[in-house]
């Protein structure tokens, strides 16, 4: 499975890149807004509606059909796009001067880091030494994937489109976007799963409004988006999906579809709004000659954002439960008099039988740390999500700063990427 999920990951990671390159050449001028904002509503809904999906075919079935229902659209799409989609020819020559070197650095830089990101809290960091080398490698690769992308003709992520101010805003955005949207989607089914004891359907149905917002978005995008410069729509949807995660960060142990109904519909009526402008300002202000080595930079960014999104927030989750843990368990004292009503209550009820006081006290003390130990987390994942919602805060202030790029990118120079 592990081998596969592998594959999966290394061959699904051109489609985004390769659908919207598509989009430009398929819709020119303002339809590529709406084009944009179709998919990128789509790429949004997709992972909303995964764990409905998910949920009840877990449920009903087993979790095996989780692969094999993808077996034949999948099939289908494969077999189709050859005679549907038209637009260039494959030069297998590319093949011989591809940078394959700055590929192999990439993937050792980028897999190290994700380790270090994901695994460094449970095993204390550097104190760990598999975490420190890790670190090291990481940083030795990524010094030399930077220096080979700077000094190469024509390398496999070009980083000197990064001197283009737009161009560096709009991968900033897209990885804060991918951060939130990806970050979300983790914590949200965690929660409902370890703190509240949903089923795989019940989490399902409790994070669907998410998508419904995000689909019942499309329109109202596309119609502002014909009256007003979209810089402020994708400031309106990077600051409404801040305030999401701020309404996030109030949560508490009942939370369930109820109270998550508002929040979530907060995260996905913006999606759009925030994914759709930033592919325009990200690849619209480039020249064609850089547009296709740059693309991938940019898409690229989207993913890490969600990568390193996840795994800080696995990181805060983990150090924050404890941090909030000792701070509850330090006022868990004898003189805390409600506490020991508590206690008294519990021992009582589950020690009646004679005999049984002792086995009851520890009962007891064990629904103790366990409500402890349950407040602790919600603590956490409200400290998880009040990160991403200063990474949103920080990328809304950076909106008014751009300058839109002129919509000048050609039709043949995008089929060629």
């Amino acid at each position: 499975m592990i081998l596969f999920r592998a594959f999966q990951g290394a061959l699904g990671a051109s489609m985004v890149p390769t659908v919207f390159t598509s989009s430009f050449h398929y819709f020119q001028g303002p339809r590529r807004v709406y084009s944009a904002a179709v998919i990128g509503s789509i790429a949004s809904l997709a992972p909303a509606l995964g764990p409905v999906i998910g949920g009840w075919i877990t449920d009903t079935l087993n979790w095996h059909w989780l692969f094999y229902v993808n077996l034949v659209p999948g099939l289908a799409i494969a077999l189709s796009i050859p005679f549907l989609v038209d637009i260039d020819k494959p030069d297998l020559r590319l093949l011989a001067d591809a940078d394959y070197l700055d590929i192999v650095l990439m993937a050792v830089f980028l897999g190290t880091l994700e380790y270090v990101l994901e695994e460094g809290t449970r095993w204390n960091w550097f104190d760990d030494f598999t975490i420190k080398t890790c670190a090291y490698i990481s940083g030795i690769s990524g010094g030399l994937f930077i220096a080979r992308s700077l000094t190469f003709a024509r390398p496999v992520v070009d980083l000197r489109a990064l001197k283009n101010r737009n161009f560096a805003i709009g991968c900033f955005l897209s990885f804060v976007t991918g951060m939130g949207i990806f970050s979300t989607i983790y914590l949200t089914p965690l929660f409902l799963d370890y703190v509240r004891g949903f089923s795989a359907w019940q989490t399902g149905l409790a994070v669907f409004s998410t998508g419904a917002a995000s689909l019942a978005s499309v329109p109202f995008y596309i119609f502002l988006a014909k009256k007003f410069d979209t810089r402020w729509l994708m400031m309106l949807g990077l600051a409404c999906f801040g305030v999401s995660m701020g309404s996030f960060s109030f949560i508490t142990h009942d939370w369930g579809a109820d109270q998550l109904l508002v929040p979530q519909v907060l995260r996905g009526f913006p999606q759009v709004f925030a994914v759709a402008p930033s592919v325009n300002l990200g690849l619209g202000s480039l020249p064609p000659e850089r547009l296709k080595y740059a693309s991938g930079l940019f898409n690229m960014m989207r993913n890490l954002g969600g990568a390193v999104g996840i795994a800080i927030c696995g990181a805060i989750l983990n150090a924050r439960t404890n941090f909030h843990f000792l701070a509850i368990a330090s006022n868990l004292t004898p003189a805390n008099g409600a506490m020991q009503r508590m206690l008294a209550d519990l021992t009582q009820r589950y020690g009646t039988l004679p005999g049984m006081l002792q086995a009851g006290h520890v009962a007891a003390l064990k629904q103790l740390w366990e409500l402890a130990y349950r407040e602790a987390s919600t603590l956490a994942y409200a400290d998880a999500f009040r990160a991403i919602m200063v990474a949103f805060v920080a990328a809304t202030l950076l909106v008014p700063l751009t300058p839109w790029p002129p919509p000048s990118v050609s039709p043949r120079a995008v089929s060629e990427i």
